[in-house]
Formats: C-alpha cells, structure tokens, sequence
C-alpha cells in the first residue's frame, strides 16, 4: 500500500532529527559523522514522549505536540492511526511511530501508530538508553 513503511522504524531523540539534513527529494539523514559513520537515513521513526497538547479535527486527522527528553516535536495525523487504549491526553506518556515530514526548526511526524506506555515508568526512564545503545551499534 502506498505511503507504508518500508523500513523499520529508528529510534531517535527529538534533538536528534533536528540535526538532519535532506539532499532534495530524498529521505532525511542523520549525521553520524562523530561516530565515524556515514549519515543514516530515516524516513520511519519511532520517537517517546510526553503528550503536551492535542489538537482535534481538521485535514490533517488532528494532532498533538509532544516533548522527550530533548526537545517538541509535532505529530499528525494522531485520529487515523491505531492507538490501543486512549492515550491522546495531555501527560501521557506514548510512543509515536511515524514518518518524517520535517526535521528543522521542529521535527514533525506523520503518525503511523501510537500506544500509551503511561502505566511503566521504565519506558520513559530506559528511552534515552535504548536510542544511545541503538545509535551505537547500528551500522
């Protein structure tokens, strides 16, 4: 189906994606460059956060303004996509995969899934973690 994924999602950090760079029409990349690693493209992500605010309605099947631990980030679409238990309130805690429709100034998504990871405090205190451990091991 058009507009899927095609690649698996990568984990990163909001200040992450605003450090990408787009070469025309193609994906995003991530510069890894202080890794000693070519850029990393990233056209699916799979970002956590803190729901701040949700905004009902309009063309774009609303959306919500998420923080992690370094930064917003944007996301569309958050009416359309499945999302288990309700978890578009604010201070929830929910994991967003999706893909990237702009990095800079502020990285904005378009949702493909969401799920609520509120009732495990590990997941918002193990984040930072498993996105350095991935970053540091994917080639």
């Amino acid at each position: 189906m058009a507009g899927e994924p095609r690649s698996p999602p990568v984990k990163v950090l909001a200040a992450q994606l605003r450090r990408c760079r787009r070469a025309g029409a193609g994906p995003w990349l991530l510069g890894r460059e202080a890794a000693g690693q070519g850029p990393l493209a990233v056209p699916v992500v799979w970002m956590q956060g803190t729901v701040l605010a949700v905004e009902a309605g309009g063309a774009r099947g609303g959306s919500a303004r998420l923080q992690d631990e370094s930064g917003p980030f944007t996301v569309l679409g958050v009416e359309r996509v499945p999302k288990g238990r309700p978890c578009l309130s604010a201070g929830k805690y929910v994991m967003v995969m999706g893909l990237v429709h702009s990095c800079n100034p502020e990285p904005i998504l378009q949702a493909v899934k969401m799920t609520d990871l509120s009732d495990n405090p590990i997941h918002r205190s193990m984040w930072s973690f498993e996105v350095e451990d991935l970053h540091r091991n994917i080639s």
